[in-house]
């Protein structure tokens, strides 16, 4: 019973904790289970990686390429091969966050989706809705330093981006990502169900 979920929401949202939970949860229930991020741990990802954490600089163009190509990699090497072989694919981040966080510096989202089209689309994504400010404190509070698109404004115009993508694309569920972990894990579990 092979399904691909994502797991999308501003940096700090508690996506990581959760996919952990889901994991350990669905792996209980004798599930196989995969777990993946974006961007990856590839050579395509490590190029991302240096940009988001200001090691190297390109325009916001590059950069989305780079992150469109990276998941084109991604799901060649690891999702479909998974899902091939019968796994619930858990994915840490996928193209919402794409069209979130690359339009906020002048791209337009309708070019990073069409960039982005002809990927598989997920059975389901989990949005964690978080405010930016909190956001903004649990990384002060988890690490050193913030990354490119870290600071309040900023993340203020991505989540309202995913709020519009959340209306346009199918299977997006919003869950209160303030909630205790527990809690979050429990309505982020209902809404799996529904599609397993």
């Amino acid at each position: 019973m092979s399904k691909f979920i994502a797991f999308e929401g501003l940096d700090g949202s508690g996506s990581s904790t959760q996919i952990n939970l889901l994991s350990d949860h669905l792996s209980k229930k004798w599930l196989k289970v995969y777990t993946t991020k974006e961007p990856t741990n590839n050579l395509i990802g490590g190029l991302v990686r240096g940009q988001l954490t200001k090691q190297w600089r390109s325009s916001q163009t590059c950069l989305q390429l780079l992150f469109s190509a990276d998941r084109a990699h991604h799901l060649e090497i690891e999702i479909e091969p998974a899902l091939k072989k019968g796994n619930i694919v858990l994915t840490d981040r996928y193209m919402l966050s794409t069209f979130a966080f690359g339009s906020i510096d002048g791209l337009e989202i309708g070019w990073l989706e069409e960039m982005n089209k002809h990927f598989r689309k997920p059975d389901l994504t989990i949005l964690l809705k978080v405010p930016p400010a909190e956001c903004i404190a649990r990384i002060n509070k988890s690490r050193n330093g913030a990354e490119l698109f870290e600071e309040v404004k900023k993340l203020e115009k991505v989540w309202n981006n995913y709020e519009i993508l959340a209306e346009r694309h199918e299977n997006v569920v919003i869950i209160d990502g303030t909630l205790d972990a527990d809690k979050v894990h429990k309505l982020i579990v209902k809404e799996v169900e529904k599609v397993l």
